[in-house]
């Protein structure tokens, strides 16, 4: 299979509606999927209970993302300029845009978030939540197994912001071609 019709066949697997609960009460909704004049895209919903990052600083060369606060605060940090968005804020973040963001109020985070195109982008969201309901992320929310590992970076559809690409592509590349060829799957 090439691997655009694998990237296809992944994409499938995301379920218009379907909510991911984590342990500590946060939760990823896949509210929308679709194709319209930009393109194909995937809207998730994000509710997050507690403050902190989000995520690591990365960036993807394909990936657009949009963020849209509903509720709560919202802190981004996109090529080292910072801004915080309220209920309401929108911020967009184009393809080669290291970013890093994180819930900063007391309140719970409601921030809804559209992906275009989605890649592998919403399995990355599955993955990690299997992996955390199964306990097998450290508590900085990285995944303990390499092989794991491998498949999730492979997930973000970019790059870790730091490490060079080409080792990237090689280290963690090597390893979700290695677990999926013994079996692991999202």
């Amino acid at each position: 299979m090439s691997g655009t019709a694998e990237r296809k066949q992944a994409e499938r697997k995301i379920t218009v509606g379907e909510t991911l609960v984590h342990p500590d009460g946060r939760t990823v909704t896949y509210a929308a999927r679709g194709t319209d004049e930009k393109g194909d895209f995937l809207i998730i919903e994000h509710r997050v209970t507690r403050p902190g990052a989000m995520n690591g600083p990365h960036w993807h060369p394909v990936l657009t993302e949009s963020f849209q606060v509903a509720e709560g605060r919202m802190r981004f940090l996109v090529d080292g300029k910072e801004s915080v968005l309220e209920p309401g804020g929108q911020l967009t973040i184009h393809p080669n845009q290291v970013h890093q963001f994180w819930n900063v109020g007391e309140q719970p985070l409601v921030a809804i978030h559209e992906i275009r195109p989605p890649g592998l982008h919403g399995n990355m969201f599955s993955l990690i939540h299997k992996l955390e309901c199964a306990g097998k992320l450290t508590a900085q929310g990285v995944p303990r197994n390499p092989l794991w590992l491998g498949l999730a970076w492979e997930c973000i559809d970019g790059y870790l912001a730091g490490p060079p690409q080409w080792a990237q592509k090689v280290f963690l590349g090597g390893l979700a071609r290695l677990a999926k060829a013994i079996g692991y799957r999202i």
